[in-house]
């Protein structure tokens, strides 16, 4: 969906528009599970330095960035903040194997109900800034990392310790799919190398997100 196809569907009166959003709203809510919300809600209370996201990820987006995933050469495929796991349920519904699938949440109380629901999912509790430590040994077999990490909202010390984290266990060219709330494609401020590929805006989620592919370090 297109913003000049939103613009020029909304009606003119004040309270029309009310009533536009509304179904707008009620419409993209639809798209999230009303259990990862509640869940959601729960880890927030609990640790809220924990949850960086403004709400769970929507079946739309979680979609679109295993369908990002899926397209990458084999080797573990390792998912940065997974949250209730929408993103998770997509990679395996799209094909991933669950023994190639690695998961790390930070949030104690996600990352248990993340190892109840997918039992046979390697899920690591721990901060991604320590990944080649939590990873062990299959940290030389990474080729995907998929991040739902808040990296424009964390401070530049944390974002600079994820780079390098990530710069330890993705060999050059390996595929790296980050979403953001900035409807931009750019490259984050990491002194690592990384090029975005290509870029899609899920309109269709709490707030919009974009989903940005890039190929890590020369390629």
């Amino acid at each position: 969906m297109h913003r000049t196809t939103i613009d020029s569907g909304r009606p003119e009166s004040s309270m029309q528009g009310l009533s536009w959003w509304k179904k707008t709203l009620g419409r993209v809510a639809g798209s999230v599970f009303p259990a990862d919300l509640r869940l959601f809600a729960r880890a927030i209370c609990s640790g809220p330095q924990a949850v960086g996201a403004a709400c769970p990820s929507s079946r739309r987006l979680a979609d679109y960035m295993a369908s990002q995933a899926v397209a990458a050469s084999k080797g573990y495929i390792v998912e940065l903040g997974a949250g209730t796991g929408v993103v998770t349920a997509s990679l395996l519904d799209h094909g991933v194997a669950p023994e190639r699938l690695i998961v790390v949440e930070k949030s104690a109380l996600l990352a248990a109900h993340l190892k109840e629901r997918f039992p046979d999912v390697v899920v690591l509790e721990g901060d991604a800034a320590d990944l080649a430590n939590l990873l062990g040994w299959r940290a030389q077999r990474v080729s995907v990392v998929v991040s739902s990490l808040p990296l424009k909202s964390l401070p530049k010390s944390t974002v600079d310790q994820i780079g390098s984290a990530l710069d330890a266990v993705l060999p050059k060219g390996a595929t790296f799919i980050q979403f953001t709330y900035s409807l931009r494609c750019r490259a984050i401020d990491w002194a690592q190398e990384i090029t975005c590929l290509h870029s899609r805006t899920i309109w269709r989620n709490v707030p919009p997100a974009r989903v940005n592919v890039f190929a890590w370090g020369d390629g």
